[in-house]
Parts: structure tokens; C-alpha cells; sequence
């Protein structure tokens, strides 16, 4: 099981594995009150796409693909590993902390997982 959840909503059992992957910690969470059993910044979008972007839905199709193009390298690459075998032992909710639920990278990364599952 492979599921997104921002930062602000509740924890819940079933979420399994909940790993961060924001460069930025999220504004006004505490650390202890996170709940995440990791922080991946690595796998996050680099600084200068998460600028491009700026979080405009016209511009999601189009950071999609640039992102999908940083995961295949580098500390993404090696990140992108390990939540594929994150995945394979358990459930695992991926955590960011963007308002925008539906264009974000948490989507583009899930999306990205869930293929290399089906392979």
C-alpha cells in the first residue's frame, strides 16, 4: 500500500512507514510532533525546479516530467531506491507539506513508484 498525506493531517496506524520527502521542513511542525520515521530530502525536487514551478497548476505537466528526469540520478536515485524497498516490506505514506493537493511532487513521485512496482 502507497499513499501521500500532508504533514498536517492526523498520523493513523495504517500509514505505516511515514517518510518526508520535502527539501524544507514544513512551517509550524514541530519535529517531535511529525510522526515520520524519516526525512528524505534528497528525493525532493532540487531548488531551482521547486522555484520554476512555484507551485502553478499550469506549469504541473512540465515539472512532472523534470522531476521524474532528478530522480533518475544522483542522491534522487539512490532515495528512490530505498523507498521502493521501504514499499516492499510494508505500507508506506509519503509526507509533504504542500497546500495544493493535487500538484505536488509527492503525486509525481507516487506516480513514479507505483510504476516501478508493476515492472
Amino acid at each position: 500500500m502507497l499513499q501521500i498525506k500532508r504533514i498536517y493531517e492526523q498520523a493513523e496506524p495504517a500509514d505505516g512507514r511515514r517518510i518526508l520527502v520535502d527539501r524544507l521542513w514544513p512551517r509550524g511542525v514541530r519535529k517531535e510532533e511529525a510522526q515520520v520515521s524519516e526525512w528524505m530530502k534528497e528525493v525532493a525536487p532540487g531548488a531551482d525546479l521547486r522555484k520554476w514551478f512555484g507551485h502553478r497548476p499550469e506549469r504541473f505537466a512540465e515539472f512532472a516530467g523534470r522531476y521524474e528526469e532528478e530522480l533518475k540520478v544522483g542522491q534522487a536515485k539512490v532515495q528512490l531506491e530505498r523507498l521502493k524497498a521501504y514499499l516492499e516490506s510494508g505500507p508506506l505514506t509519503l509526507v509533504y507539506a504542500a497546500r495544493d493537493e493535487e500538484h505536488n511532487h509527492a503525486w509525481v513521485l507516487m506516480r513514479v513508484l507505483e510504476r516501478s512496482l508493476s515492472r
